[in-house]
């Protein structure tokens, strides 16, 4: 705290005492609101494309599609929602609305494999791959445009974000071929989108702990 003693020939209040808080940066920095999220962001999507990036290439067998759901569900969903809503009250739009948008991915995938494993939804096996085209088609075109809404941030971000649309469009190939060769590349092409993520939380974190921003490439688009 600092003291401003008034001056008797400057005011009538002579001797007055007057508090100003200083406002320090350790003060200016705390509290509910504060903080950089997209290092939970994407340490959750990491998670969860490393757990369907296996499932893919063939680490569980196909028929196993339930195999990732718990950390889809339990920490990459959970978590990217966390996220999301902690960028929107820091009045951060565009970080909440690409964590947004992933969060309701993997929800939706959460619950398209738990409803065609349990019949939630009355889908006969005939259509089970038609609702997967349904499915792919659309996330193939609201990923897209996530790419090119997004040109103006670091090189980085975008190819992770063009791995994440070319894994959906080889699943959405492989499904309407029935071919594993497909899926499987889209398997390798999540991981290297993890991979790319992996290095975005490294800068993150970096900056969260008083280090350097480690080089994220220039934009595509100024």
């Amino acid at each position: 705290m600092t003291s401003l003693d008034a001056n008797a020939d400057e005011s009538p209040r002579a001797g007055a005492h007057v508090e100003v808080e200083e406002v320090t940066p350790e003060a200016a920095a705390t509290g509910p609101l504060f903080g950089d999220p997209t290092g939970l962001g994407l340490a959750c999507f990491i998670m969860g494309a490393v757990a369907l990036g296996l499932s893919l290439v063939g680490v569980v067998p196909a028929r196993a599609l339930g195999a990732p759901l718990a950390i889809i569900l339990g920490a990459t969903t959970v978590g990217l929602i966390i996220t999301t809503v902690w960028a929107a009250a820091l009045g951060l739009s565009a970080v909440a609305t690409v964590f947004g948008i992933f969060a309701a991915f993997w929800l939706s995938y959460f619950l398209l494999v738990t409803g065609l494993i349990r019949a939630w939804f009355g889908i006969l096996p005939r259509d089970v791959t038609s609702t997967l085209e349904l499915f792919l088609w659309t996330w193939l075109v609201v990923v897209v445009m996530l790419v090119l809404a997004t040109l103006r941030l670091p090189v980085s971000f975008t190819l992770v974000f063009v791995l994440v649309a070319l894994t959906v469009l080889f699943v959405l190939l492989g499904t309407i071929q029935a071919s594993t060769g497909l899926t499987k590349t889209a398997g390798y092409c999540l991981l290297a989108a993890a991979a790319g993520g992996v290095y975005l939380f490294f800068n993150s974190l970096s900056l969260a702990t008083g280090g350097k921003a480690l080089p994220l490439g220039k934009p595509l688009l100024k």
